[in-house]
């Protein structure tokens, strides 16, 4: 199991600008990236009462969650992903789904994934029965990445962030989706075992502080 270090930072969109020509100096965009960027749309899943919201705004220091992620609404890339945070170090793993796994689940029908050979499909399914785990709340977001070979480093800059509440609309790129009241925009990097000089500098703001903002619990408040 390989952690990796993981900081936020809350900064305006200022702050944005001047940090992506910095980056753009330094790093390399991801390659998945259209244009510098790819819009990101996440569908979150909780307990019934709400395991992961209260431990994320209690500041539990252990936690995990699940959500399932596509691209660009490119359904022919959809990853079921489980992320295991503590404190600042996190790992993820995932698993491919097909349009209809995808949309079997939203939908709350599961019975499939008892029968799948993937440790992560498996591993959902038992949470799900164990702990009524369910379709929560979809999180849209844009974000640009950038890549940096010696440490491993991943620095992303997310911004317009939306929520919506239609969860079984999952999949439809029309499915309607509101602004985030008030949210910032992200930087977060991400890394192995060192962060270089050369990005530890180039991320660097005087006065921005490392903030454990959450796309999920703020797309939450609007429950």
């Amino acid at each position: 199991m390989q952690f990796r270090h993981e900081v936020k930072h809350e900064i305006s969109n200022h702050d944005m600008l001047i940090l992506r020509q910095r980056l753009r100096a330094v790093m390399k965009p991801d390659a998945h990236a259209v244009n510098g960027r790819y819009e990101i749309r996440s569908l979150y899943f909780d307990s019934l009462d709400d395991k992961a919201l209260r431990e994320k705004l209690d500041g539990v220091n252990v936690r995990e969650k699940y959500r399932i992620r596509l691209y660009n609404n490119d359904p022919s890339v959809i990853h079921l992903e489980r992320k295991f945070k503590q404190g600042s170090l996190g790992y993820k793993t995932s698993a491919s789904l097909t349009p209809e796994q995808a949309q079997a689940i939203a939908d709350g029908n599961i019975e499939w994934m008892s029968r799948s050979t993937d440790e992560v499909i498996l591993g959902f399914y038992t949470r799900i029965r164990n702990e009524g785990l369910a379709a929560k709340v979809i999180v849209d977001y844009t974000r640009e990445p950038f890549i940096y070979v010696p440490g491993n480093v991943r620095v992303t800059l997310d911004y317009n962030i939306r929520t919506g509440m239609s969860c079984k609309d999952f999949l439809n790129p029309a499915c309607v989706t509101v602004p985030v009241k008030d949210s910032p925009c992200i930087l977060e990097v991400k890394w192995d075992n060192f962060l270089p000089d050369v990005i530890r500098d180039a991320v660097q703001l005087d006065g921005r502080k490392s903030a454990a903002y959450s796309k999920y619990a703020a797309s939450r408040m609007y429950d």
